[in-house]
């Protein structure tokens, strides 16, 4: 890899320049890619996502026994992605019955699937039952309900994991915040225990341990570490009450990644021991046996391991304002920036190594001011026709993309 542009260290491990000044993805041509492709075009090295899906079972496994990795789907889902988490023994946690039905038809094993969600539907929970997902994580007594009787009706018995409302302040941006006392998501502690004693009261449900999720784009270890104190005082508490055995706690994810220079994410390893050492410690305190942990990364396997391509068009100069350089995508494929202000940064992939000389703003096609992809980033003199490559584009972009001006 190049040393002269330092944003390379944000690109997939194999990027590299080649001998024009083109970037270079798993050996590819970025140029050439967008030439032959078109633009906005993102490219995910395989090779990158097989090492992280091995590198987080390799981390937790070195400091937990026998922990299970499941990719959370919402990030980025196709049926390629799906036959490569299947091929690496990663399981797959999904939100809806689109998300299912990708995994099914990609042959992903149904039973290693989590079903999330907190409103699913009806048609959801019994399709879920119908074609044997392993867990459901069960958002609201309603949910409960439901789930108890469609599994009544088929004579099935269903593992299900609580989603418990720690009210833990993950220090996020709050539109993906998820764990804190006002949220959409999970019990609040005055609900849990309503839960958990009719989940263990039905001939139908398995209630095989407990759930929380705090939060996306973690950077620090100490919410994690009160998620998991408040989990496991809340298990011993149900244990003592009601019997209550916890075999699993699925911990989540939420693991940040590095989208900014400047603003560089932990290595996994700091999150592997902190996490482990206070499980192990919390259980022997309360006397629990050790459950099996879960982990839920999605973001922080995918999230780097794309790069989105854009071709640029007429720059507008505002003398002592700003200037606009324009691309060929925007909200449309990327909401982040306009939703809850993510940063970016990007290099020219036709001439990766110039010289970063002006101050630009990079606008979206789209009929919305707040359409700005990367606000005030230094580049090189651009042109029409140039090729600008944005890292770190390969969660919640994709996923959450829309057909926003499009022809009717």
């Amino acid at each position: 890899m190049s040393s002269m542009n330092p944003r390379l260290a944000l690109f997939p491990l194999s990027t590299s320049v080649n001998e024009r000044g083109h970037l270079v993805i798993g050996g590819c041509d970025a140029v050439k890619l967008a030439h032959d492709f078109g633009t906005p075009l993102y490219i995910f090295d395989e090779a990158f996502l097989r090492q992280r899906c091995r590198e987080f079972k390799a981390e937790f496994g070195r400091e937990y026994p026998n922990p299970r990795v499941v990719y959370a789907g919402k990030a980025f889902l196709i049926k390629a992605m799906a036959r490569l988490l299947k091929e690496e023994g990663i399981g797959l946690d999904v939100v809806s019955g689109g998300e299912l039905g990708i995994a099914q038809a990609a042959g992903f094993p149904l039973d290693q699937i989590v079903f999330h969600g907190n409103n699913k539907s009806n048609e959801e929970i019994t399709m879920g039952v119908e074609w044997g997902v392993g867990r459901f994580v069960v958002d609201n007594l309603l949910e409960l309900e439901i789930l108890d009787r469609v599994c009544g009706e088929r004579s099935h018995k269903q593992k299900i994991l609580p989603r418990l409302c720690p009210g833990v302040d993950p220090h996020t941006h709050k539109k993906i915040t998820t764990g804190n006392i006002d949220s959409k998501f999970g019990f609040p502690r005055e609900q849990a225990e309503d839960a958990v004693t009719k989940a263990m009261a039905s001939p139908n449900l398995e209630l095989a341990g407990l759930h929380f999720h705090i939060g996306s784009q973690l950077f620090e270890t100490e919410p994690f570490l009160e998620a998991i104190d408040f989990t496991l005082n809340f298990a011993a508490e149900m244990k003592k009450k009601h019997g209550f055995e916890l075999k699993e706690l699925d911990c989540g994810g939420g693991f940040g990644i590095s989208y900014t220079i400047d603003a560089l994410a932990p290595p996994l390893a700091t999150f592997a021991k902190a996490l482990t050492s206070r499980i192990k410690d919390g259980c022997a305190r309360l006397k629990l046996a050790l459950p099996q942990l879960i982990i839920e990364p999605g973001r922080s396997i995918v999230g780097s391991a794309a790069v989105a391509l854009y071709t640029v068009g007429a720059a507008k100069q505002i003398a002592g304002v700003r200037t606009y350089v324009p691309v060929d995508g925007g909200m449309g494929d990327n909401v982040r920036p306009a939703m809850y202000q993510a940063q970016y940064e990007a290099v020219l992939a036709n001439h990766v190594n110039k010289p970063n000389t002006k101050t630009v703003s990079i606008a979206g096609k789209f009929c919305e001011s707040g359409d700005i992809l990367i606000n005030d980033i230094m580049l090189p003199e651009t042109h029409p026709g140039d090729i600008l490559a944005i890292p770190d584009s390969g969660a919640y972009c994709i996923p959450m993309s829309s057909t926003t001006h499009s022809p009717g």
